[in-house]
């Protein structure tokens, strides 16, 4: 997300919005409208084609199907809500949204939309901001841009959630002295190891999640960057005002990364957060650019085929 603070698919409602309507030889349409939504900032993908999207300042949640282009209202968000990123655990049939300035997260049933757990992770008056949430095997974590610190979540294998614990950072991802600072987040396939976006410093960070020991990724160079999706020997890193995502090719030690392709689109309008559904990336514009609260007509799923 910014610095935090990015379906009715189809032609007709793409072209009154003054978007192109999707190529006709593509699989999927190239934009899905989110109707109703006032602001967008997380995106996840679900079992099959399914996705998820968030309304960043009222916490409502939108699903949908990206090969049809279809969206529409799944969690109508109690006042006071916010969602910024979102991840799926398909296994157990549980979304999983950071909840924002309220220092909360919040988990879903992904195929009701019923709270299964509302978590308190932080305290808003300490100054608080939970952005980004990654998920292993068996626990969440949370990412918070305001203070040093991830937020634990256990994940027990029947769906039950545990207590929320924090874990400290050191080394430099700890580093507070950007308006925004920790953000995306990721976990490698075996939970040993967790990579942050870290806005403030234009760069990625790996995190020891049993000590809170950070090392930097050297040539991880990715201004404004806000939400991370990790695939085998690879980061997508989404870098919001440069209306780009960036590939970046990782050292098998993690330690190092090269920059590989960086896609652009006229689509793009600030956006936040990336999903993967085959071939295809997923992101929601944000649309800081109009302000924050952002004051756009519409908010849209944009879609690449890779």
């Amino acid at each position: 997300m910014r610095r935090l603070i990015g379906v009715v698919s189809v032609a007709a409602v793409l072209v009154g919005a003054g978007l192109p309507a999707a190529v006709a030889a593509s699989p999927f349409p190239e934009v899905i409208v989110l109707p109703g939504a006032t602001s967008a900032e997380g995106i996840a993908t679900g079992a099959g084609s399914a996705y998820f999207a968030g309304d960043l300042f009222q916490g409502n949640i939108y699903r949908g199907d990206l090969r049809s282009g279809s969206a529409e209202l799944f969690v109508d968000a109690p006042t006071g809500r916010m969602a910024l990123g979102m991840k799926v655990d398909v296994r157990r049939d549980l979304l999983f949204v950071a909840g924002g300035f309220g220092g909360q997260g919040y988990v879903y049933d992904a195929s009701t939309g019923a709270d299964v757990a509302v978590l308190t992770l932080s305290e808003p008056a300490l100054g608080t901001a939970i952005n980004d949430v990654a998920l292993t095997t068996d626990e969440a974590w949370f990412t918070d841009s305001f203070q040093p610190q991830l937020y634990r979540v256990p994940i027990a294998p029947d769906g039950s959630i545990g207590a929320a614990s924090t874990l400290t950072l050191t080394g430099p991802a700890a580093n507070l002295s950007g308006d925004f600072n920790l953000n995306g987040i990721a976990a490698t396939a075996d939970g040993k190891t967790l990579i942050v976006a870290h806005s403030g410093d234009s760069t990625l960070y790996t995190v020891n999640p049993a000590t809170g020991a950070s090392a930097p990724i050297a040539g991880a160079d990715v201004p404004s960057v806000d939400g991370i999706l990790l695939e085998a020997g690879r980061v997508w890193a989404v870098q919001n005002m440069l209306n780009q995502v960036t590939e970046l090719r990782l050292s098998p030690d993690l330690s190092s990364a090269s920059v590989g392709q960086v896609i652009t689109s006229p689509l793009f309008q600030v956006p936040t957060t990336v999903a993967r559904h085959g071939n295809t990336l997923a992101l929601v514009n944000a649309k800081f650019d109009t302000g924050i609260p952002p004051t756009a007509d519409q908010y849209e799923v944009v879609l690449i085929n890779r």
